[in-house]
């Protein structure tokens, strides 16, 4: 059961009486007459091999409202593209895959490429970005959603509450962000939030001093939520990174573009689980390790762009700091987990937080080292005035792929 307290900064909506997902969905069929509804699936062929995605699929047959659901898909060749086809015919909705890795989108991203407007390496994000011109170009839905494609634990009230805010015809709301506990299997989840993002962003309002970004940031219940839902419109000048920053980075662009106001969280699912990344202590290219370096990397920039400016003796203490910081809110975490029943392994949360305080510096380094580095990629607009066929051309390539 959810409390009910609003922190002022952006709109919190409740699961306060566990309202039946048919009441939702009727009144989402409603709303879908003045705002057409889509989703978003950004997946790699790995995951129609593991029964989440299976799952979410048969959920999403029963979806009444959508108008569109738009597959990416990454790391796949021909043979596993026609397999992908037969694997979302179940959807039994209007739907369209791109294969990013075939020759015909490859030959509209090359085309970008001569423009240096092409993202330069495959992930979430870039799949995400181009999943994004394709709605533009298709024209077919007013608010699209988006979520992941492994979560365990899915059922389709999660999209039902994630699009209603955004969806709702009298809601003044532009963006949504997901929301949920993360425990399963009697453990205490969600490393990265709780013992990177949240302590780091205390961290860097003690460093650099009281920022509005900063607060906002710190608003959200669970900042790094793969789950969102949004006007289609602003899909149009939004730059977003390419890495792991995706989710921080798409809240700090929607905080630039839009008020408070406009924005909020929503509690969509009393428990949530999905597959669980290696913490990647020995590789600081993968796992946890990586993702740790990209989101602090996010927040560096952003700051930047703000008017920050950051040294390596900036860096060093930003480190300190979220270390202290981190370490006395574990102890909170830990007494919580407790409390519930909860198991929670104090050594080896240390041994995380540790790690993190070594991406941090690690993402100083390359942020400060990298000084020409393009950190975004370019938002539509840009790339429909560079190259004003290539939404036609790509609407053009996903359709014979599809057929």
């Amino acid at each position: 059961m959810s409390d009910f307290f609003q922190n002022g900064t952006v709109t919190t909506f409740h699961n306060l009486t566990d309202r039946k997902v048919e009441e939702l969905e009727s009144d989402l069929l409603k709303f879908s007459q003045q705002n057409r509804l889509g989703l978003i699936l950004p997946s790699l062929f790995s995951e129609l091999e593991a029964p989440a995605l299976k799952n979410i699929v048969q959920e999403l047959s029963k979806v009444p409202y959508l108008s569109q659901t738009v597959i990416g898909l990454d790391r796949a060749d021909a043979k596993q593209f026609d397999f992908a086809k037969g694997f979302f015919a179940d959807l039994g909705q209007a739907h369209q895959i791109l294969w990013n890795d075939g020759p015909r989108l490859q030959k509209v991203w090359n085309k970008l490429k001569d423009k240096g407007l092409a993202p330069t390496e495959p992930g979430k994000g870039t799949n995400v970005w181009g999943c994004y011109g394709y709605v533009l170009a298709a024209d077919q839905v007013d608010v699209v959603a988006l979520h992941d494609c492994d979560i365990i634990t899915y059922q389709r009230d999660l999209l039902a509450r994630l699009l209603y805010p955004v969806a709702h015809p009298t809601f003044n709301f532009v963006f949504s962000k997901g929301y949920y506990a993360r425990h399963a299997d009697g453990k205490l989840n969600g490393r990265v939030a709780r013992l990177l993002v949240t302590p780091l962003l205390r961290a860097l309002e003690q460093v650099v001093g009281p920022d509005e970004l900063l607060c906002y940031l710190d608003s959200f219940r669970y900042p790094l939520a793969g789950e969102f839902a949004m006007n289609v419109q602003a899909l149009k000048d939004m730059r977003i990174p390419a890495d792991w920053g995706l989710e921080i980075g798409i809240l700090a662009e929607m905080r630039r573009n839009y008020s408070n106001r406009r924005i909020c969280q929503v509690d969509i699912a009393d428990v949530y689980d999905h597959k669980h990344q290696d913490l990647s202590v020995q590789d600081q290219t993968q796992g946890l390790a990586r993702m740790s370096q990209d989101i602090s990397k996010s927040l560096f920039r952003k700051l930047a762009t703000r008017g920050h400016v950051f040294s390596r003796g900036t860096m060093r203490s930003v480190r300190a700091v979220y270390l202290r910081t981190a370490l006395d809110q574990l102890e909170s975490y830990a007494f919580d987990a407790e409390m519930n029943g909860l198991t929670l392994d104090l050594h080896a949360e240390e041994q995380a937080i540790e790690m993190f305080a070594r991406s941090i510096m690690a993402a100083g380094d390359v942020y400060l080292d990298n000084t020409e580095e393009r950190p975004f990629l370019p938002n539509w607009n840009r790339v429909a005035s560079a190259c004003p066929t290539v939404l036609e051309e790509l609407f053009e390539a996903v359709a014979l792929d599809n057929q």
